[in-house]
This record gives structure tokens, sequence and C-alpha cells, in this order.
């Protein structure tokens, strides 16, 4: 249902790269790379949604909004957003489930300690490759 939800969205808007303007702040010459539908790990458990890599940042956001607590004190729904600057990100490892090779994970390690799992990608290793592409070719033009 979330990802029926989300696939009309991206028609509405008119395609992906619109919908990640829509959602994230984006800069002058700042382009999308790849858009991969994938699970996020928390604490309450994964949850799906899309991993935006564009040129300056990688970017996660759920398929369905999830309910928290206002400050306030109401309970509201929002949809879950992560968005991390290249220049924030220490390293990216590539994982798989010992059990179960054929689960893969990417983890994104940011410089202040926070490390952030993806998982259940469509196409894990075309995902990877452009992450890793995106995060060297920004450190190279900031040398």
């Amino acid at each position: 249902k979330g990802k029926l939800r989300l696939g009309a969205r991206i028609l509405q808007v008119g395609g992906v790269e619109k919908v990640f303007k829509q959602l994230f702040s984006v800069r002058d010459k700042e382009k999308l790379l790849k858009a991969s539908h994938c699970y996020l790990s928390t604490t309450s458990g994964p949850i799906a949604g899309l991993l935006f890599i564009s040129t300056h940042k990688v970017a996660f956001c759920s398929d369905k909004s999830i309910k928290t607590t206002s400050p306030k004190g109401e309970l509201i729904r929002v949809q879950y957003k992560v968005c991390i600057p290249h220049e924030k990100i220490e390293h990216v490892n590539q994982s798989q489930n010992v059990m179960k090779p054929s689960e893969k994970y990417i983890e994104i390690v940011t410089v202040d300690g926070f490390d952030f799992w993806f998982m259940g990608f469509f196409n894990y290793r075309k995902a990877l490759r452009y992450l890793q592409q995106a995060i060297s070719g920004s450190q190279r033009e900031s040398l």
C-alpha cells in the first residue's frame, strides 16, 4: 500500500527528481544521481522508503508517515526523513547476513559517530556503486 502511494505521488509530481526536490532542500547545481527503494533499519524496526543519492547528499524518506508525539504532546503523522551531506560521511561499509548471504546491507557512518543501515535493495550493487561514486566525487571536489 505504501509503495502504491509513493508511486502515485511520483507520477503526480512528475518524476523522482521532483519528489526529491520537494522533500529536501536542494543546492544550485545539485543533481539526483540515483533513487532506490529500500528499508532503513531503526530501533523500532525497518522502515520502507526511497534512498536518494545526489551529488551533495544521501537522503531517505519513508513511503508512509509514522506516528510520533509533537512537542505539545499531540499525536501527529510525519514522514521519516534522513539527510546526510557528503562531507558528514566518514565511510560506507557493505555487509551481508552470514546466515543468508542474499541479504545485503549498506552502512553509512557519519563523522559524528552515527550509523545508518539500509537493506532490501532491488539492485544492491547499483545502489552501492552510485553511493561510492557520489561520495568519492565529492571528496575529490573538496580537496
